[in-house]
């Protein structure tokens, strides 16, 4: 009968760890696709705002010219 008792209390803490450790690794992988997500919202805009400079110093330099 303790036999009994200790494997199952032996799986069932097994189990329970186990679940725990999944719930931690999705976890990070959620918070992983966040910070993924954010450095490409941010480098769009650093893009975004390379290109208006761009724009900005060619029409100062077309005007330069005339």
């Amino acid at each position: 009968m303790k036999k009994l008792l200790t494997l199952m209390f032996a799986l069932a803490l097994s189990v329970s760890l186990s679940s725990f450790a999944l719930a931690q690794d999705k976890m990070d992988h959620d918070k992983m696709d966040k910070k993924e997500d954010k450095m490409e919202k941010k480098e769009k805009k650093q893009h975004h705002k390379k290109e208006k400079k761009e724009k900005k110093d060619e029409m100062k330099k077309d005007d330069m010219k005339k």
